[in-house]
């Protein structure tokens, strides 16, 4: 995956200090065990109601959930990357890299990849491991009418902590609509000290790139590293409409918590969130010349470090409405 994004030590965003509640749940979150883990092997499972589990590419164990409204999404437990979402007429609106590589080693490039506990480049692996391990099912789902749900975690282990010496908690509960697909990501500190942390849904989204459109930046700050993406320029979005004509690299800090996307395709896809405070918009142009003209970036974020106190949680939403 390439980079959209700016180093750690580049965020401009203060730092800040969440105080969040502890789970009112009997069982604390740093005790608590997933339900259910899946290994390569499995033959395809009934999980839960329009939830289930089987092999998808490479032998890697995937998600299927289905919506009795007839969408459709799949998310691969490694990395907990959703690849498709597929709406009510048959469309999928995600896009997954022709090179995108499926052996359990190397992030999936493409569909809603995970960036934690680092956004772009910094100290540890480009942005951080979250995309780079095996999550499990966590606890019962909670389906509603019209709705399919789905809840993983990932706890840190000696892979993680080699890079970030911090024990945590993530739970990543992913929400299958008729024509949205939410997710809401739960960072817990279950260490002793505080740790600090970037984040972003690297979302890949198929589209026609020279028709692709965003709208709902205008007046943002940016960080554009166009044309060098090593130092990118500090300014303001003047336009309406932003398209991705070229090399497109933009961080676009305190973003509103909702952004109209038009996939040149004919489909109108609203990016809503709450709190996630920064957007990225990415395009590699002629860097990928044999896919860029078939998809879009464009990504809720947290630029700036979030310092969380322990036994204290950072949560955030993300929803993708199709119209």
């Amino acid at each position: 995956m390439a980079s959209a994004a700016i180093s750690m030590s580049m965020a401009s965003s203060p730092v800040k200090t969440l105080n969040y509640r502890s789970s009112s749940k009997k069982t604390p979150w740093n005790t608590r065990r997933p339900k259910f883990s899946v290994k390569a092997g499995l033959e395809q499972r009934t999980y839960a109601k329009g939830v289930e589990v089987s092999q998808g590419n490479g032998g890697l164990p995937k998600i299927t959930l289905k919506s009795p409204t007839g969408s459709e999404a799949e998310i691969y437990l490694f990395g907990a990357c959703v690849t498709s979402w597929k709406v009510p007429n048959g469309k999928d609106l995600l896009f997954v890299r022709p090179d995108a590589v499926f052996n359990g080693k190397k992030p999936i490039s493409g569909g809603i990849p995970h960036c934690f506990p680092q956004f772009g480049p910094g100290p540890i692996q480009q942005h951080g491991f979250a995309r780079n391990m095996n999550w499990s099912i966590s606890e019962d789902p909670e389906n509603s009418e019209g709705e399919t749900t789905v809840k993983l975690e990932l706890q840190d282990d000696s892979y993680s902590r080699a890079m970030w010496d911090f024990s945590f908690h993530a739970l990543y509960k992913v929400t299958l609509g008729e024509r949205n697909l939410s997710t809401t990501l739960t960072i817990r500190n279950t260490d002793a000290k505080p740790f600090s942390f970037s984040s972003a849904l690297h979302t890949y989204f198929r589209a026609s790139v020279t028709e692709a459109k965003v709208k709902g930046l205008k007046g943002c700050k940016t960080l554009n590293k166009d044309p060098d993406p090593q130092n990118p320029i500090e300014g303001t979005e003047v336009r309406e409409i932003v398209d991705f004509l070229g090399f497109v690299d933009c961080v676009y800090l305190n973003a509103p918590n909702q952004l109209i996307f038009e996939n040149g395709l004919g489909d109108t896809i609203t990016v809503e969130n709450t709190n996630w405070s920064d957007a990225v918009l990415w395009n590699p142009h002629l860097q990928m010349e044999a896919c860029y003209k078939d998809f879009v970036c464009v990504e809720n974020a947290q630029i700036g470090n979030v310092l969380v106190e322990p036994e204290q949680s950072w949560i955030a939403e993300q929803n993708i409405i199709f119209s």
